[in-house]
């Protein structure tokens, strides 16, 4: 009876995280209406599931009250707490209250599913069962693309790509990313049947490149090199400074032959200079920051529409974005000035003390949270999930933030 209530427990946590990454539930209810495309569809179903997995969450997080106590008091994650209090409290400065209200509570949930991984299962469990999700969405984006192309295939960009189970082929690029550093950190740990996780690994960087995700390439490249940049990190210090010497200058001198040759790398591979419009879009987004810096728009309360203070933004950019597409701006026009200094802080601290874990440790497993955060980082100049509620994203910053500040203040203690 045991077993099987632990088998069940991880069953609602492999659904949870195919829920929490944007797969296949959007796609069907749209009927797989292209980006282009505005189609109303009921969205009870999601909310009714999104329901159902802060409920069992909540409940199996009071069914352990003591232990997901002892980790959320232990990490003393002060900017963490202090960002997500922050966007609950921004309701009352709000353009949109009632949206706000609604992200907030869902953010506190998503924070809440974070808390609950990274206190149930230990680092190599959860990299299992991320295996286990990200192998179902390989699965289920093959069987869309090539028996529902409808669904699984984005004809509306010119050119057909895949996107799988999801609403865009920049969806399907973006999890494949973490999908291929999770299969091949396992991989290159774990021995006995590795050639599943190389499988896993294989088939996460062909979906990347079938979706056509430009910047999802280039974010996976430079996670495998850093991935041995913190393998490097474990040397005797006598050898890792002139190490790193020699990689500082190799990364210096490609700074700056990309800089002056970007234009004609960009037009090598099909991009434009302005990133898909993304240029153009930035400083409008940066000119409404200018008019609320401090604590921004509320939670949320930005990107309404031609109702809201985004009508500037989707007058003058000529088209209809619903984000900035970039992590940090989208901070800036939610929760100010003030919501970015407390993310980058966290992140900061959170950051280093990964390194400190990885220095300390001598697995390839306790990579893991630093790559994840190095992830966050690179696609959140171009995306905008980095504190979007019901995402991912939130959610593994959360367990990875949280994992690294657990084992520093044990390292304190002991």
């Amino acid at each position: 009876m045991r077993k099987l209530l632990i088998y069940a427990e991880q069953g609602f946590t492999v659904a949870a995280l195919l829920i929490y990454s944007g797969a296949i539930l959007t796609l069907v209810l749209s009927g797989g209406a292209g980006q282009d495309e505005v189609v109303e569809y009921d969205s009870s179903l999601i909310r009714i599931i999104f329901f159902l997995i802060y409920a069992i969450t909540l409940l199996l997080i009071v069914l352990r009250w003591k232990k997901t106590l002892y980790v959320f008091v232990l990490s003393k994650d002060i900017f963490l707490y202090s960002l997500v209090m922050l966007a609950v409290v921004s309701i009352t400065w709000s353009f949109e209250p009632s949206t706000t209200l609604k992200n907030s509570f869902t953010l506190i949930s998503s924070s809440l599913f974070g808390l609950y991984f990274v206190s149930r299962y230990s680092l190599k469990q959860q990299l299992y069962l991320l295996a286990w999700t990200f192998g179902i969405v390989i699965v289920l984006s093959f069987i869309f693309a090539l028996a529902l192309p409808k669904y699984g295939i984005q004809s509306d960009l010119g050119k057909p790509l895949w996107r799988g189970v999801f609403t865009h082929k920049n969806g399907l690029g973006g999890r494949m990313v973490t999908s291929s550093i999770v299969f091949f950190i396992l991989g290159y740990q774990i021995q006995r049947r590795s050639w599943l996780f190389w499988g896993g690994f294989s088939l996460s960087i062909l979906l990347l490149l079938l979706a056509g995700s430009t910047s999802s390439v280039f974010n996976l490249l430079i996670l495998i090199l850093a991935f041995f940049a913190f393998q490097i990190w474990r040397w005797p210090y006598q050898v890792i400074v002139p190490t790193l010497i020699m990689m500082a200058t190799i990364s210096q001198s490609l700074y700056f032959w990309l800089s002056n040759n970007a234009g004609v790398l960009l037009n090598s591979i099909g991009k434009d200079t302005t990133l898909t419009g993304r240029t153009d879009l930035w400083p409008l987004v940066i000119d409404m920051i200018w008019k609320h810096p401090w604590i921004g728009y509320g939670y949320g309360g930005f990107w309404q529409g031609w109702d809201g203070e985004s009508a500037y933004v989707w007058l003058n950019a000529g088209w209809t974005p619903n984000h900035p597409h970039n992590g940090y701006l989208n901070i800036c026009l939610d929760l100010g000035l003030l919501g970015l200094g407390l993310f980058l802080l966290g992140f900061w601290r959170s950051y280093m003390q990964g390194f400190a874990w990885v220095r300390s440790s001598n697995t390839a497993l306790d990579i893991w949270p630093l790559m994840q955060m190095t992830y966050i980082f690179l696609a959140s100049l171009t995306e905008s999930t980095l504190l979007e509620s019901n995402s991912l994203t939130w959610i593994l910053y959360v367990a990875a933030s949280f994992s690294v500040r657990m084992r520093h203040e044990r390292k304190i203690k002991s």
